[in-house]
């Protein structure tokens, strides 16, 4: 069973030109789109399920690269709200691969809190399974004071549904007399949503579309950076080169705007009820 950190896939020579890649200005917060799992099962002639578990095995390379680059947080895409729409034999091995992971995640809990690794699982977690979503409820909450690393997962996910979601809880803020009208601008609707802004954004297997992926946190900033290499043949040299082309065409920082007490009270309260929703279904 493979562990969700891979502390053996690191040479001298990647550590070199890590440190070498660490001279200039390292990505906060990379996104990927892990594409390719089924071509490359379609490649190599296996069935797709071979293709989603090496898929994951990359997923664990791919965060030890991040957590030696220094990078505090990394959010994949993996699995679309769309993709229900697949096969019922392949969603079904999808879900019985991450109730593997997350199973397996809880049984290496104390490596994880040693290497400081905060999981958070965003998208619609009503559609998954029970067990699934309390499995899923226990990682987070047992990972929640971790601040190494944060590593989303964008699960039962798309962009759209985030917005709308998002938009929900501020109407409903609006009702509550949490806010008023003139409280909601950009910001606050930044702030409100699941996953925060990538400086960086990676894309596998040559498609060179977004896919419904974190739609309004890429609209300003991000840096996008599309490579035709499967996501299961990712490589430490593949990632090196999307930092690199980074470097060249990242835009300055910019100072983000003040949260007024108003808008910040709501946040919070969002984010409690949040954590109290994730204890019921762990208690299920």
């Amino acid at each position: 069973m493979s562990s969700w950190v891979n502390e053996n896939c690191v040479s001298f020579l990647h550590l070199f030109c890590i440190k070498v890649v660490k001279t200039g200005r390292v990505p906060q917060h990379i996104a990927f789109i892990m594409d390719g799992n089924r071509r490359y099962a379609k490649k190599h002639k296996v069935v797709c399920g071979v293709g989603h578990h090496r898929g994951f095995n990359k997923l664990s390379e791919t965060l030890k690269w991040c957590l030696d680059l220094g990078i505090p947080e990394v959010t994949v895409y993996a699995f679309s709200i769309e993709n229900f729409k697949r096969s019922e034999q392949e969603v079904k091995e999808l879900m019985d691969l991450a109730r593997e992971k997350f199973r397996s995640l809880l049984n290496e809990i104390e490596q994880i809190n040693e290497w400081g690794v905060r999981l958070h699982i965003a998208g619609r977690l009503s559609l998954l399974p029970k067990d699934l979503q309390a499995t899923v409820s226990r990682v987070m909450l047992e990972t929640r004071h971790n601040n190494k690393l944060r590593l989303n997962i964008a699960y039962a996910y798309t962009a759209r549904d985030e917005i709308s979601r998002a938009a929900s809880q501020l109407v409903k803020g609006v009702k509550e007399n949490e806010l008023s009208v003139d409280d909601i601008d950009a910001d606050l609707i930044s702030q409100t949503l699941e996953l925060g802004e990538p400086d960086l954004l990676v894309r596998t297997s040559g498609e060179v579309r977004l896919s419904d992926f974190m739609l309004w946190q890429i609209s300003k900033r991000t840096v996008l950076y599309f490579t035709e290499v499967l996501w299961p043949e990712f490589s430490i040299w593949n990632l090196l080169a999307a930092i690199l082309h980074f470097q060249r065409h990242a835009p300055e920082i910019e100072d983000d705007p003040p949260i007024v007490q108003r808008q910040q009270d709501f946040l919070e309260k969002i984010e409690t009820k949040r954590w109290q929703d994730l204890e019921k279904l762990v208690g299920c």
